[in-house]
């Protein structure tokens, strides 16, 4: 991995809260993610199952971690299993875990490869009374590809078709979505890497370069910073292309005049940011171009102050509709009779600003976590309000990443340029200049 050890301390916190949640005399288990082929003989680049990774802080594939806090073996209550690495692998592949590197990362003491763990873990299984399996339940995809959770579920039927099972995503949910020290400092690290490639892209945007290089220019500086890369697909869209909600392909040409959506986040140790800025090609904002860019910022900075504990996502995204729809009444996209006529489950801003504004950020940039749970200190949302406007070929959006405390709001991108008058300032400073 690019990216610093993490402090295992970390990951001993997060099994303590989930085995808390356990039911009594019940074994949880946990796969890595599978290798996803790309071709005949090539990988895609591994990513870690998010559930894993926080209990264990072992990246790799072929990783299995098993946790009985009510087991009558003690020295079985957390059990780490990694596959055996051999000089073929070492040689093709490169360095794999030892047991010691495992221990060190996990702070698990008991750690076996697989192929030396089948008989135990028959045991520990019998032993149960249930097993508690993480099976993906994202709300909002379904994916085709059978994971590798779900063949061992399959499987774990089979040959133990007497015990109950268990779902392991309900606690995770309500564990993740509230950050731990430790979590907060390396999202706080991601975002000042990513306001880093920010600032890297003010230097270099001018007329004439390709949406492309500026994504050449993001990644430049992820990687010179150890981050592993894109958290998601990059967003890189100029003029009419940044009312694309989810444009990737980064291909056209910034001309002058033009704003330019930047939508992107570094991923550091598997944590995710998730920033966008919109900037003038040139430098400058047009009048009509600020007055957008200006209406935008205002409604982030109210959206922001109401992300307090206690909200709602409902009752947060009804009153950011509310200010959205004054500040297109004021911008002459809707008119004030229009809005007082319109039908409450339809409201007339969502022509102009159609997805949500706010979503749960850490291991996966949309995170876990429980939808209708009120706001808690510890969460990490987006806030990411827009307006887009086809007709005028211009789609501006901001985004920042909070921390909800039990005070104010807790900005992780404050420090990274967000008020028009200062991106011209910086960009005029830059090559501009």
């Amino acid at each position: 991995m690019k990216y610093k050890a993490l402090n295992p301390e970390l990951f001993q916190l997060n099994r303590r809260r989930f085995i808390r949640e356990m039911k009594p005399h019940t074994i949880a288990i946990f796969n890595a993610n599978d290798l996803m082929p790309r071709s005949g003989d090539q990988f895609f680049p591994f990513r870690q199952n998010a559930g894993l990774f926080y209990l264990s802080g072992i990246d790799q594939e072929e990783t299995m971690l098993v946790l009985y806090p009510d087991c009558p073996k003690e020295n079985c209550r957390e059990l780490l299993l990694i596959k055996r690495t051999n000089e073929h692998i070492a040689v093709w592949d490169g360095h794999k875990y030892t047991k010691e590197e495992a221990r060190a990362a996990s702070g698990i003491s008991k750690v076996l490869f697989l192929d030396e763990a089948e008989a135990l873990l028959h045991e520990l299984i019998l032993l149960s009374e249930g097993i508690c399996l993480n099976i993906n339940e994202n709300d909002r995809f379904s994916s085709p590809v059978e994971t590798r959770d779900q063949r061992y579920a399959a499987s774990l039927r089979q040959r133990y078709p007497a015990h109950s099972l268990y779902r392991a995503q309900p606690i995770l949910k309500k564990l993740q979505m509230i950050k731990s020290p430790y979590e907060v400092e390396i999202l706080q690290h991601c975002a000042d890497v990513t306001g880093l490639a920010f600032r890297r892209v003010m230097e270099f945007v001018k007329p004439g370069v390709w949406e492309y290089e500026v994504e050449a220019e993001i990644i430049h500086e992820f990687i010179r910073n150890r981050c592993t890369g894109h958290a998601y697909m990059p967003i890189v869209a100029s003029g009419k292309n940044a009312c694309v909600l989810h444009y990737v392909e980064n291909t056209q040409q910034c001309q002058d005049g033009e704003l330019l959506l930047l939508d992107f986040g570094c991923d550091y140790a598997n944590y995710a940011a998730d920033m966008t800025r919109t900037i003038p090609v040139n430098g400058t904002f047009t009048k009509r171009q600020r007055a957008v860019y200006n209406a935008v910022h205002r409604v982030l900075e109210e959206a922001k102050a109401m992300l307090v504990p206690g909200n709602t996502l409902d009752e947060y995204n009804w009153e950011v509709g509310k200010i959205m729809t004054s500040e297109l009444i004021g911008l002459g996209l809707l008119s004030r009779d229009a809005v007082e006529k319109q039908d409450p489950e339809k409201p007339l801003y969502k022509k102009y600003f159609m997805h949500g504004t706010s979503h749960h950020l850490g291991l996966d940039v949309h995170d876990l976590g429980l939808r209708y749970e009120p706001f808690r200190a510890g969460m990490v949302f987006t806030c990411e309000p827009g307006i887009y406007i086809p007709e005028e070929n211009m789609g501006v959006r901001l985004e920042n990443d909070i921390l909800i405390t039990d005070e104010i709001p807790h900005d992780l991108f404050a420090q990274v340029p967000i008020d028009a008058e200062e991106i011209e300032e910086l960009m005029h400073a830059g090559v501009l200049g």
